[in-house]
């Protein structure tokens, strides 16, 4: 997800210009510096489209995190490149779509195979990255990039793929995406109110400690409702869920920033209006994915 906890003030206003044709009108923005109702209308209707599938097709899902995550793969790996990092094409979206749908039948062993597999062969192809007669160049820097694309994107995703196929699935994803949004919500609502101190401001300068506050509030009773009425369980396992799943969103949501920061970017794709690329929707989700499946696996 985007930084959405501002702590500076009003942005200032535009320049005013003199003579010539008046510049188009730039979309709204909140002080996040989001299109906010664009942002809105996309998450909006991205919402109601898992409840549907979720709810009436729920192993439709399967389909829905693959193709999801071979587009964030694909801006990930476009971006790396961008920055001068020689990872491998074929073996991150082949071995990618690996790892989530061998989770189908096979659960944990079927990806942490797959996962093994592909790295053996990202080693393989980096190494021959030069033919036989040149050696490949920053072989250590790209192969522990690629490692790390692998596991931060399709191997944590394959948790919520494994998750719909348990019992209550539907409810458990939901849990997922729902506590997400929670803690999203709380956060920039908190943050555009009373966010005044900096939470981690070399990393990401608008997330506050005030909107690290609304989301703990938020999330956790979003977590304690859903538990209780969706998943039909007892509800302090909400209010356990509830504030780890805030704060693995909120440490994925800086991971990505930070990965950002690195690349010298501001998002990963501009496929969604206000939100950035597919990636910046899923930099919350996928760990989070780990931390629910693990959760109400142990509890449930």
């Amino acid at each position: 997800m985007t930084d959405t906890d501002p702590t500076a003030g009003p942005p200032s206003s535009p320049p005013v210009t003199t003579g010539g044709d008046a510049a188009a009108p730039e979309p709204k923005k909140s002080r996040a510096g989001r299109d906010l109702p664009a942002a809105i209308a996309v998450g909006g209707s991205l919402g109601v489209g898992v409840i549907l599938v979720l709810v009436f097709i729920p192993k439709v899902w399967i389909g829905v995190v693959a193709v999801s995550l071979a587009v964030a793969m694909w801006e990930v790996i476009k971006r790396l490149r961008a920055g001068g990092y020689d990872v491998g094409v074929v073996p991150l979206l082949v071995g990618g779509q690996a790892i989530m749908w061998t989770s189908w039948p096979y659960g944990t062993d079927g990806a942490l195979v797959s996962f093994v597999a592909t790295v053996l062969v990202a080693m393989i192809w980096k190494l021959l990255s030069g033919g036989i007669t040149d050696p490949p160049v920053n072989y250590l820097r790209d192969l522990a990039v690629t490692v790390l694309v692998l596991a931060w994107l399709p191997l944590l995703a394959s948790f919520a793929i494994m998750m719909v196929l348990q019992s209550h699935g539907w409810a458990r994803v939901l849990t997922l995406m729902i506590v997400v949004v929670c803690s999203d919500v709380g956060g920039y609502a908190a943050g555009v109110l009373f966010g005044r101190h900096p939470m981690v401001p070399a990393i990401s300068p608008k997330k506050s400690w005030e909107g690290m506050a609304g989301s703990l509030v938020f999330g956790t009773v979003g977590a304690v409702l859903v538990i209780t009425y969706l998943v039909d369980a007892h509800w302090w396992i909400g209010l356990v869920l509830g504030p780890v799943l805030v704060v693995c969103a909120t440490l994925g949501d800086l991971v990505e920033s930070q990965v950002k920061r690195d690349l010298g970017i501001k998002d990963m794709g501009t496929l969604l209006p206000g939100h950035g690329g597919i990636m910046d929707r899923l930099d919350s989700i996928l760990p989070s994915a780990f931390v629910v499946w693990a959760i109400l696996g142990a509890l449930l």
